[in-house]
């Protein structure tokens, strides 16, 4: 799955659990300014999130996290983890 991929699912969830218009939502939206998006909901969406990476989720990798972009880029660096490292061994 690449970026684009994701961006597409994640904002497949945020109009489909939250309600949310599809042309609010952008790679630049802000998920609590734009979105509406609270801490709540930020739980919500993680674990909508997890079945996209095989359940290697890092709720940790999230709290930076501000915009689409920043979920779309936490959760492509999850999913390249796992194959880095079976590279390295």
């Amino acid at each position: 799955m690449n970026k684009d991929d994701l961006y597409r699912r994640i904002s497949d969830i945020l109009q489909e659990t939250f309600g949310i218009e599809p042309e609010r939502i952008s790679m630049e939206a802000r998920l609590g300014e734009d979105l509406d998006i609270d801490s709540i909901d930020a739980v919500d969406l993680i674990v909508q999130l997890k079945p996209l990476i095989g359940g290697n989720l890092r709720p940790e990798a999230f709290k930076t996290v501000r915009t689409v972009s920043d979920v779309v880029e936490a959760l492509y660096g999850m999913m390249q983890a796992p194959a880095e490292a079976a590279a390295g061994n």
